[in-house]
This record gives C-alpha cells, structure tokens and sequence, in this order.
C-alpha cells in the first residue's frame, strides 16, 4: 500500500508514476474523499465536545433555580439528539475511511525508475543470456510427448481424477520432479544462506491482503467453503511473508536481513487465462514451487534484489540450462512490486525462453499493508521493512525444461548431473 501522506503531499506526482502503468489517478475525487474523512472526524470530535458540555448543565441549571427532575429531563433530551447525531456522524465517518481505505489498497506499488516504458512483454528489456540453446539433429518433442514415451506423465488421468490443467507425474519423472526439490532446497540453505520453513498451504483472508492479493485478485483465488474466509496459497510467499505481519523486528534478529526459503504446492484458478498454455505443464491449477523470501532494511533492498535474483539464476546454472534475464517493463510489471527481473528459460519444442521465475523487490509496500517494522538502532524507532521474493525455482516448468533440453534421439532424457545424488544413481530416463 502507498503511503497516504505522500498522496496528499503530492498527489500530482503520484498521478504522474501510475500513468506509468497507464493507469488514470483521479485526484480530484481522492482529494475530495479524503476531505470528507477529515470532516466527519471534526463533526464527531464536536459532537463529543457538545455532548461533554452538555452533561454538566444539570448542575448549573440546578444552581439557577430549575427543579432537579426538570433539569434532568432538559439535559437528557439534548443528550438523546447529539448522541443520536453522534451516531450517525460516527457511522458517515467509518463509511468514508472504508471507501478512502479500499481506495489507497487498490493502488499498485509505484514503479522504480528503471522499470523500462512499455505494456507487454514485448517492450521488456533483457539484460543478459547465459548458456547455449540446444540445437539436436533430431525432431525435438515436447515435454507432453516426452512425458507420454516415457510412461511418466498422464494428464488425461489427472482430468478425469480433478479436471483440465492438472498432472499425474510417476514413476522416474516424479522421482526427478523430486529430486529438484531436494535439490534447490539443499543449495539455497547450504550455499546461500536461507533458513527452510514448512508453512500452512491454507491462509486467512488478511495474510492475502498484508502480500496484496486481496482485494483485488480474488478470482484468481481458490476460496475454501468454510465458515472462516480460507484460502489455499497462490504461493509460499503470502504465508512466509506474513511471519512478520504486525510485528517490530529488532536488529540482532534482522541482521543483514531475513531469508528464508520453502517448498510448497500453489493454487491458482487462472482466471482470464483460458486458450493460454493450455497443453501441458506451463500453466497449471496445482504446481510446486521452491520460494525464496528475503526481509531487509531499506537501504539493502536493491542489493538484496540482486543477490536473491542471482540465488534463483544458480540453479539454472547448476543444471545447465539455458536461460536469459530480463527487467519487466511498466506494463509488465506485477502490482505490488517496484522492479522486476524474469528469468526464462530456453525450451527447445517452442524453440523460445519462458519464464521460470519472477524476483520482485516490493520496497515497503506489502510492509505497510502488514505493519511489518524492524527496530532502527540509530533513532530507536521502528520503521518500515522491505520485503522481497522468487522462485528459486519453479519446479514443474525445470521438470518442463529438463525433459525438453536433455532429451535424446531415442526417446530417453539425460540427468543432469547436478541431480546425480538425488536420482539414486540414476543417469537416464529411459521409456519402457
């Protein structure tokens, strides 16, 4: 959530950054909103004054001569009419601060400056290749029909188990959907610093609101029937970023920021995405995700985006597969974050890079929303944290990767030898 008293310093400005995202800020009805809040309070203030100085005319009416009885009977008339217009300015003043509320929530974040114009991802900037693409002398499948030779993955079972874009992954390909896993879990806490969280794959309304979720994407959202507004998680980072939701972190235990990093299943209904990637594993109801989260203080956010993005990129590296780095552009980029880099990876079949992770510094905008603060040392007043997070990776579009880019002439798919350790020795996946 934007900082409000930065809208009203400088709403002018404000209107300036969102047209960046080609959005329309109407100051003049913020402004005009915000002026009524600030009215209903001064109504309710006066009302509570009037209804104070009212109470103590009892006595003085009293000391004039007026009977007890009719004294009080004057007073509680007037007390009855300003309680009841108390009331009333109480619930008009409630009202509006919902309305300028829901207004500040559904505002995105604003765009750092090198977010590059542009509305598609056509107008994103790459900044970077590594590794070559494979060009094989032979017919390259994709990873459904490499899936299917193999006897690994059936999506006509899963369709009649749930429905459309779900998965039945066995035998060898569920062992190597695994085996990633284990892996980039084992390589972000050993070699770069994250502690691993088991966390709830089920969330309250409010841990979608404090990451920005709520209210604007529910559709998105697979709602529980239940008599409490659950969940289940669109990714792991709503539940590891709300740990810190209303919380003041002190500095030894922020030090140079918090990582943490887990494995979880995420649920997402794909709504309005309905002919897009429909074959396959690329876009799915249910799929697992390695998410990486970092809390920082303000002044190691840039570096920490960096360094989380390159925690993400050691992966792809690690198993070999080629990939390229790209900044969003303002179109592009999601709205609650500031910056953005994509990192895509190389799938021969579409003989293009898709996406694999998106690494996102969101500054302190889900802080606001979750009243995230951490400790400074120097004022000893609690400030704003800033929070961040990836996929570190996502483990069915490496699965997707791996069976497109190792695959070979014969139907079989190479291990990467990273994965070595955790296939039991198993270097190829061979069809039966």
């Amino acid at each position: 959530m934007l900082d409000i008293k930065m809208v009203r310093k400088d709403p002018a400005l404000v209107a300036a950054e969102l047209a960046r995202r080609d959005l329309s800020f109407d100051i003049d009805a913020f402004l005009a909103l915000d002026a009524r809040r600030k009215q209903a309070d001064i109504d309710s203030q006066n009302l509570q004054a009037e209804k104070k100085q009212a109470s103590k005319q009892i006595g003085e009416l009293v000391k004039a001569g007026t009977p007890v009885d009719e004294a009080k009977q004057t007073v509680n008339a007037v007390l009855e009419r300003i309680s009841a217009q108390l009331d009333e300015a109480a619930a008009q003043a409630r009202q509006l601060q919902n309305e300028l509320d829901n207004l500040m929530m559904s505002l995105p974040n604003l765009l750092a400056a090198v977010v590059p114009v542009g509305k598609t991802e056509a107008d994103n900037q790459e900044l970077e290749r590594w590794g070559e693409p494979t060009v094989p002398e032979f017919e390259v499948l994709d990873h459904v029909d490499v899936g299917a030779q193999l006897k690994g993955l059936d999506f006509e079972m899963a369709a009649k188990i749930t429905g459309a874009r779900f998965a039945v992954m066995s035998g060898p390909v569920a062992r190597l959907h695994r085996a990633l896993t284990q892996f980039m879990l084992d390589l972000h806490t050993r070699e770069h610093g994250y502690t691993e969280l088991y966390v709830p794959y089920i969330v309250n309304a409010d841990s979608l609101r404090g990451t920005g979720q709520l209210p604007k994407f529910e559709e998105d959202l697979f709602k529980l029937r239940h008599d409490v507004d659950f969940y289940l998680i669109p990714t792991a980072e709503v539940p590891i970023t709300n740990m810190v939701r209303d919380r003041i972190i002190e500095p030894d235990e922020l030090g140079e920021g918090l990582r943490y990093v887990a494995h979880t299943p995420c649920f997402r209904s794909e709504a309005g995405s309905y002919g897009r990637d429909t074959r396959g594993m690329i876009r799915q109801h249910q799929f697992e995700k390695v998410e990486l989260v970092q809390m920082v203080r303000p002044e190691h956010s840039a570096a920490a985006h960096e360094a989380l993005t390159g925690h993400a990129e050691a992966v792809l590296r690690a198993l070999e597969l080629p990939y390229r780095k790209v900044l969003l552009c303002a179109g592009d980029t999601s709205a609650n974050a500031n910056t953005t880099y994509d990192l895509e990876v190389w799938l021969p079949a579409q003989q293009t890079y898709r996406e694999i992770s998106s690494c996102s510094n969101f500054g302190d905008y889900q802080a606001r929303r979750m009243k995230a603060r951490w400790r400074n040392p120097e004022t000893g007043k609690p400030e704003l944290l800033h929070t961040l997070n990836g996929s570190g990776l996502a483990i069915g579009r490496t699965l997707v990767a791996i069976l497109e880019n190792y695959q070979q002439a014969d139907g079989s798919v190479l291990v990467p030898s990273a994965l070595g350790p955790y296939m039991a020795g198993l270097e190829r996946l061979s069809p039966p």
